[in-house]
């Protein structure tokens, strides 16, 4: 028997197109001419790590989309500038975005990856590609799109992350007209989380509407064999829920939406699954989660509280691990960037966990921490925890970790869900604990080496 506590609010559109995997491309949008696309990462896109340590800006999930699931909609080429060590990934991961297209186009835009990646904002961008006015806009001091004049050269085809400043210059960007847009970039790991709760009501209801999602229960939407197990509350007061294929929810789970279950996602049973919470394919959830992002690939399948937080790809979080996402004070929570401290404005944040983290049975991590990349944490986490590191700050104790043991980690990790382990993903553990080394020596922590 399958329960529902309420009936939706909202009326799904019926639409066109199937959407089944974040790796899939949503349907295109025809302009009248091809447009070339440039999606290109800018220096501030470090200040979201250790979101983007391992992966493109524009691979970021937020509301249940990625940047590039959107730039894949123009009927044109789309080029991708990413940091050095990311090219490889880039080259096989998304190689619509890696070559140079040398066919004509109309106009180039050119498109900042930190970018929302919203209904809205794509709507504007359309917007821009159709009137194909030269002139750019801005978030802040930052260049967030720009339609180049046809007299102006294209970024070259070798160029670096850190000469788009020059290029900008050289290209004339300055003296462009401001173009009449609102296009917000993400600028720290939490504003992931904070537009993250604004759009993901939209966003999932977009992808019912250009879905071939059946409604197997009071605003619950699923494809292909995506199903509920018997006695799961479903609440759709506040948004809907979406299974992709292969998805399957454990009995006695409560569903409240807006919550959408990536491609080959598990919920176990007994789970509690609240309140813009979005699965990437192939996840396993246990426990309570709310509000919160999980990127493809990451384990939470035992009991435990997550609440107001994003945990990049290949995280696994041990039995009993539980995070706090507001302060007893229930003041606002101000997050610690690299001995910088920045106000969130916002009273409810958890933690942002980054790519290949793991967590000890019975953990427990502070409000608005961050864990860096290929690190483990065990007892409380009372402070920032850095990129490769052993934290066990409880027992007096935080060790490096060297690349070599996260590089033998990630082949079981891999073998384990059937995934190759290619000589970029080798290379990118050596080149994140390269990247990071600032990180351990700012920590504030003495390493036992």
């Amino acid at each position: 028997m399958r329960q529902r506590i309420a009936r939706r609010q909202y009326k799904p559109i019926s639409g066109r197109g199937k959407l089944t995997d974040l790796e899939e491309s949503p349907p295109p949008c025809y302009l009248h001419e091809p447009m070339r696309l440039i999606v290109f990462e800018d220096n501030a896109v470090t200040k979201l790590y250790p979101i983007t340590t391992g992966r493109p800006a524009y691979a970021v999930t937020c509301g249940g989309y990625r940047l590039v699931d959107w730039l894949r909609r123009f009927n044109g080429s789309l080029r991708g500038i990413v940091r050095p060590h990311l090219q490889s990934i880039q080259r096989l991961d998304y190689p619509d975005l890696a070559e140079e297209d040398a066919a004509p186009a109309a106009s180039v835009m050119m498109v900042n990856a930190r970018l929302v990646p919203s209904v809205g904002v794509f709507r504007q961008l359309e917007e821009l590609a159709r009137a194909a006015r030269p002139g750019v806009v801005y978030a802040g001091e930052a260049i967030a799109a720009a339609i180049l004049p046809p007299d102006a050269p294209p970024p070259p085809s070798r160029v670096q992350v850190a000469e788009l400043e020059h290029y900008f210059s050289y290209a004339g960007f300055p003296s462009l007209d401001p173009l009449s847009a609102n296009l917000p970039l993400l600028e720290y790991p939490h504003d992931i989380i904070r537009h993250h709760l604004q759009i993901a009501g939209e966003s999932l209801t977009h992808r019912i509407a250009e879905g071939d999602h059946r409604e197997i229960a009071d605003g619950v939407f699923a494809t292909g064999d995506a199903h509920l197990d018997q006695f799961v509350v479903t609440d759709t007061r506040n948004g809907p829920i979406l299974l992709e294929s292969g998805a399957a929810v454990g009995a006695y789970t409560f569903l409240q939406g807006p919550v959408w279950l990536g491609p080959k996602c598990r919920v176990k049973e007994h789970s509690a699954v609240k309140e813009a919470v979005v699965l990437g394919h192939t996840t396993k959830i246990g426990g309570e989660i709310e509000a919160s992002i999980v990127e493809p690939y990451t384990n939470k399948q035992h009991y435990g509280f997550l609440g107001h937080s994003y945990l990049g790809s290949w995280v696994n979080l041990g039995a009993g691990t539980c995070n706090s996402d507001l302060k007893n004070t229930y003041g606002r929570v101000n997050m610690d960037y690299g001995g910088r401290r920045v106000e969130t404005g916002m009273q409810f944040i958890g933690c942002i966990i980054g790519d290949y983290a793991k967590s000890a049975v019975n953990t427990g991590i502070f409000t608005g921490k961050t864990i860096g990349v290929c690190s483990m944490v065990y007892g409380f986490v009372t402070t920032n925890v850095p990129s490769y590191v052993n934290y066990a700050r409880l027992f007096g104790q935080v060790t490096e970790l060297p690349p070599e043991v996260m590089v033998s980690t990630q082949r079981r990790m891999f073998d384990r869900r059937h995934v190759d382990q290619r000589s970029c993903d080798i290379q990118l553990i050596h080149d994140m604990y390269q990247l990071t080394r600032t990180e351990r020596q700012l920590a504030g922590e003495p390493l036992s080496l």
